[in-house]
């Protein structure tokens, strides 16, 4: 049996279930709130590093989102998402290694800039110190943004960071041929970076319009069977936000 504990919301959760989708397994989910909820003795027992997903396949635990795609596509290797060619088999990891280094951190500026910053303001400063302190994996990240947020200069350099990826990815399609990064078949690389480009469109800060290759790409993604079973009601922020639906309406 599989069983997954994710958050509807992250992004690194996201990309474990479109994989779990994809391949046509189903997993028994744990819902955590990530309110405190992560930081459970049993949950740490699990994820020592409090975050979001784990994986559990008949008492074997997986963590880290990449490591979880990887090892679900070798326990159910119907439809491979990994090259069988060992120098396809190396760009992919190189690029699933730029994807985390690159979109993946960049992505969380934004993401806690204008979602969650509100309701932590919102937070006494001892409380919001209790809760950043809390955060084995992010602890540094939650105080250098504190209460008032990540300043413009952050925001851009996390901005022009997706925006290299967006050049990236559309020089890796037009090197392969596309439609996917690595060509015809999709891979595990374009399960990693899915989330991302998922969130910052939803974020309304998409900067790819002038890459059609890229364009075309994330039409793609959407159109996969896996995407909506996995993007529920609720994945995205602007469904969970207010002040988000507020902003992309005006």
């Amino acid at each position: 049996m599989l069983e997954l504990y994710h958050n509807i919301n992250s992004v690194c959760a996201q990309k474990v279930r479109v994989a779990l989708k994809e391949k046509g397994q189903e997993a028994k989910e744990h819902l955590l709130t990530l309110q405190g909820d992560q930081n459970d003795p049993a949950y740490m027992k699990l994820n020592p590093n409090g975050v979001v997903p784990t994986l559990d396949h008949d008492g074997a635990i997986v963590i880290d989102s990449n490591v979880i795609t990887e090892y679900i596509d070798e326990v159910a290797p119907d439809h491979s998402f990994t090259p069988e060619d060992a120098v396809a088999r190396a760009r992919m990891r190189a690029l699933m290694h730029f994807i985390d280094e690159m979109p993946a951190a960049a992505v969380r500026v934004p993401t806690f800039n204008l979602a969650f910053l509100p309701s932590f303001q919102k937070m006494g400063s001892q409380a919001f110190s209790e809760m950043a302190e809390s955060k084995p994996l992010r602890r540094e990240f939650m105080l250098t943004m504190g209460q008032t947020g990540f300043p413009k200069h952050e925001m851009d350099a996390a901005l022009a960071r997706m925006r290299r990826t967006y050049e990236r990815m559309d020089a890796e399609i037009e090197k392969s041929g596309g439609p996917w990064l690595l060509g015809k078949t999709i891979t595990l690389a374009d399960v990693a970076v899915m989330p991302s480009l998922v969130r910052i469109h939803d974020l309304g800060l998409a900067d790819w319009q002038d890459l059609p290759r890229v364009g075309t790409w994330f039409d793609n993604i959407r159109a996969q069977p896996a995407f909506k079973p996995t993007f529920y009601h609720g994945s995205l922020l602007s469904e969970r936000f207010p002040h988000l639906r507020e902003k992309a309406q005006a």
